[in-house]
């Protein structure tokens, strides 16, 4: 039985860049130059703070002066109690269960500094319908994500495409902080990002969880 997302999803919304295969292969070339070197060897974290919070059917406003939007499909994790140096083999015990995110950003020029001002607008955070608990998804490393703007697919891929599975990222994570109940991990949004406009309905739907649905609206 699904239960009312905003009465458990309470807490921090954690975010992973760069969870994606194909948009990690897209920017290999650059981690390669200064100042990275190398690849990200652990999981690349950001925050969306609380102003950015939006639900199902919530209007996401558009900033006056900006040229892009981009809104980014991702299966939200939401932690169902305290988890703190937790193993990877035990750390699905801790989740309670699945709901849709929709993180919508400015363009970024560095996916290892996300900028606050890209990521943090007001209403930039939408998740819902619902949360769908743990036990009712038999394998979120299999769930297909869409993308639809104005009911056309604009964007399809898989969670099975993750570069680190769920119990690897609550594992890394919680060994330097801990992860209390309501958190949501924001599991990472495919390569691909598309441009939305004011005026455009715009949906994330992931197996088993059904379709979160906003609209664009001008500021």
């Amino acid at each position: 039985m699904s239960r009312a997302l905003h009465d458990i999803a309470t807490g921090t919304l954690f975010g992973v860049a760069l969870n994606y295969q194909g948009l990690l292969q897209q920017r290999l070339a650059e981690f390669s130059e200064a100042p990275y070197k190398q690849p990200p060897v652990k999981p690349v974290l950001f925050i969306k703070t609380p102003n950015t919070r939006n639900a199902h059917q919530g209007a996401v406003v558009y900033p006056a002066g900006v040229e892009h939007v981009q809104p980014g499909p991702a299966l939200g994790v939401v932690i169902g109690k305290d988890a703190s140096r937790v193993s990877a083999a035990d750390a699905l015990d801790y989740v309670a269960g699945y709901t849709i995110v929709n993180e919508f950003s400015l363009p970024e020029d560095s996916y290892y500094r996300p900028a606050v001002k890209a990521k943090c607008r007001d209403g930039f955070c939408s998740m819902g319908p619902q949360l769908v608990p743990a036990t009712d998804i038999a394998d979120p490393h299999q769930l297909t994500l869409k993308l639809f703007v104005n009911g056309a697919v604009v964007q399809e891929n898989t969670t099975a495409n993750f570069v680190r599975s769920i119990p690897q990222l609550i594992a890394e994570i919680s060994e330097f902080m801990t992860l209390h109940a309501g958190d949501v991990l924001i599991t990472g949004t495919p390569e691909g990002r598309v441009d939305v406009q004011p005026g455009d309905t715009v949906e994330v739907e992931i197996t088993g969880l059904g379709r979160l649905t906003n609209t664009i609206v001008a500021e």
